[in-house]
């Protein structure tokens, strides 16, 4: 006799048809384009169609008397970030130019977008349609209010993600969610991150056209479709752009605007909603803000120091600051755009980047990675630790931001970090063995940047796979479980592997 089945998937079959449903609407900006350009419209109403098909079945199945628990939460979740990712590479292979027309690649390019992650298979840029390309900057913009909307709104109702740490830190009851209904909390981070992107194409936008009015050209590459490009991928601290070159193809003053932006993404929106409202000194009282920004300071000046007197790139010392400040943050934030061919920074320096991918930002921000937060809490409880290893009577309390980290979260957090190493070094494995049975023989070094850049979803890595470069390199079967591996990392793991445990479905 089989177990009674626990998880009501009914539920969470009614919210995935609607998430679908939704979808149709973003695809209705690539395809304005298309009509604006005069490029072919085929490659957005199939995947409308295949929207509204899909969306509208899984709807028919729904209970809409049956509530979303935990369980449904977990299974709804991991659902359709993997949906959504499958119906966004359909622009891809149906407008059938270049690289990306191939399955894999496809899948590769849309969940690296959906995920946020920046690492590309695309090999000529000039082979794609500007509404495609735009599509691919969308995809990331919905990546991070996704999870946006995730972290604060759904996963903190179920205590994973991080999201049970954000009420100690942000020191107001509640204060992860916003609003008590979920609805509400998923209308304000809409319109603050909608908000945040359109003053972001303003501020790129005007200077590129009001640059000549004033006689100085600030940005004269960054027109108005560059604008809204980078502003979709900058404010989600996801990294895609239509240039083959980056961000390396616009002005100094460019790159200077990005780093704020990139900053600002990667900072908790339920402290910056709050400093909006009028308490700004939230984020100064935030220790997890003040060890982010510590840790962006600090290996800002140290790559800085690494490139000073480097014969190879010839800086100067402007120029020095400036690519060290913008790489930096582009990997702390887990961007992943570049100024410059890091590949070609002395070892010590591309060191310090991948250390970088390792942080991230902090909790409730678009950022990926393993985030600031957890970081504080390891060292804090190691400290901890230290401190009753010779006072073993003494009762010291882990305490962020003057608040109490019950024992509990400590004790997951320290398993996430352990299970994203893991994954981590697993990863960098098969790349290795993957790459010599087919002839790449990627070196230690590509493989390592590889596998932390896909599954912590910070886009390029070094080598072969660097920042002016593209993941084409490594086989097709490599680019298959990076698929997975991208899909795992954004969702931070747990949702998706639970789904994995006989528990989940009959206990």
């Amino acid at each position: 006799m089989g177990q009674y089945l626990r998880v009501e998937w009914r539920a969470s079959v009614g919210l995935i048809g609607a998430v679908l449903l939704y979808l149709t609407l973003p695809l209705l900006f690539p395809l304005a384009l298309a009509v604006l350009y005069g490029e072919p419209v085929l490659p957005f109403l199939v995947p409308m169609a295949v929207t509204l098909g899909i969306g509208g079945g899984l709807r028919t199945l729904a209970d809409i008397e049956e509530d979303v628990g935990p369980r449904e939460a977990f299974l709804a979740v991991a659902t359709i970030w993997l949906l959504v990712a499958a119906i966004g590479a359909l622009p891809f292979l149906v407008a059938g130019n270049g690289t990306i027309a191939q399955p894999v690649n496809a899948m590769f390019e849309a969940m690296s977008g959906l995920t946020t992650t920046g690492a590309t298979v695309i090999g000529d840029f000039d082979a794609h349609s500007q509404s495609v390309l735009m599509w691919r900057q969308l995809l990331q913009w919905l990546g991070g209010l996704g999870i946006l909307i995730l972290v604060t709104a759904v996963l903190s109702e179920i205590g994973v993600g991080g999201a049970q740490l954000m009420e100690t830190e942000t020191q107001s009851q509640s204060s992860n969610r916003l609003t008590p209904r979920i609805s509400e909390t998923a209308q304000l981070i809409w319109g603050l991150y909608l908000g945040l992107t359109v003053l972001v194409v303003a501020v790129l936008a005007g200077m590129h056209y009001l640059g000549p009015v004033v006689g100085v050209e600030l940005a004269p590459n960054m027109n108005l479709y560059n604008a809204v490009a980078h502003a979709l991928t900058s404010i989600s601290t996801a990294g895609f752009s239509p240039e083959a070159r980056s961000i390396e193809a616009f002005s100094a003053a460019v790159q200077w605007v990005l780093v704020p932006v990139m900053l600002l993404g990667s900072t908790s929106f339920v402290l910056i909603y709050f400093a909006i409202q009028g308490a700004p000194m939230r984020l100064l009282r935030s220790e997890e803000f003040r060890f982010y920004i510590g840790v962006f300071v600090l290996f800002t000046a140290t790559s800085a120091a690494l490139l000073v007197g480097t014969q190879e790139l010839d800086m100067g010392l402007h120029d020095t600051v400036r690519h060290a400040a913008f790489n930096v943050a582009s990997i702390l934030t887990t961007t992943g755009y570049a100024s410059q061919d890091f590949t070609n920074w002395p070892n010590a320096g591309q060191n310090v980047l991948f250390a970088a991918m390792f942080v991230g930002g902090m909790v409730g921000s678009t950022t990926c990675s393993i985030k600031s937060l957890r970081w504080l809490v390891v060292l804090k409880s190691f400290r901890r630790d230290l401190f009753t290893a010779i006072h073993p009577n003494a009762v010291r309390p882990v305490r962020v931001s003057g608040n109490s980290v019950d024992e509990e979260t400590i004790r997951d957090i320290y398993g996430y970090v352990l299970l994203s190493i893991v994954i981590f070094f697993l990863l960098t494995l098969f790349i290795v063995i993957d790459g010599a049975r087919s002839g790449v023989d990627p070196t230690e070094f590509e493989a390592m940047g590889a596998a932390a850049s896909t599954v912590l979803n910070i886009g390029p890595a070094f080598g072969r796979a660097g920042p002016m470069n593209n993941y084409l390199v490594f086989p097709e079967s490599t680019r298959a479980v990076m698929v997975v591996l991208m899909w795992l990392g954004r969702i931070e793991i747990v949702p998706v592997l639970v789904l994995f445990t006989p528990s989940f479905w009959r206990s």
